[in-house]
């Protein structure tokens, strides 16, 4: 099972589209965003074309939504967390809980081990300082992809 993992979207509703829409096409039904998604408007633009579940937390930018800071779930046997500041994803991946930290806020796209967690950073969709990236992990064969969206 794969899990699509998006940050620091900052209204760009144009890029989110063609990810969700390519993330659709490859019938994955789980979106995280690592936050600074910026309105309520982009989720509900997103939450209309999306097929599966979408979780969000809360980012920088996002002062008028009301998300948690950091949220933890199991997925198809994977201890997951996320959240959108980079101290807090070292803390959570230093815990030893998780096999996966994701987080955003940095924009750019980094993949770390921390002990036997991987901490992973998306990118950015925005496309505000670096290339538009999100990342999509396979639980079954412990894969992680760049998604570059100019490619897809």
């Amino acid at each position: 099972m794969k899990i699509a993992v998006v940050s620091d979207t900052h209204n760009n509703m144009a890029n989110f589209k063609k990810a969700i829409e390519w993330i659709n096409k490859e019938k994955i039904q789980l979106l995280l965003h690592c936050g600074d998604i910026c309105s309520q408007e982009t989720i509900d633009e997103a939450e209309k074309i999306f097929d599966g579940e979408m979780k969000f937390v809360k980012g920088n930018g996002d002062y008028n939504l009301d998300f948690p800071e950091k949220m933890e779930l199991e997925f198809n046997g994977k201890n997951i967390a996320f959240t959108h500041f980079p101290d807090i994803a070292k803390k959570m991946a230093q815990s030893g809980k998780f096999d996966l930290v994701f987080y955003g806020h940095s924009h750019r796209a980094w993949d770390e081990k921390v002990g036997e967690t991987h901490m992973i950073n998306p990118g950015e969709l925005a496309g505000q300082f670096y290339k538009p990236t999100f990342a999509v992990y396979d639980t079954v064969s412990g894969s992680l992809e760049l998604k570059i969206l100019e490619k897809i």
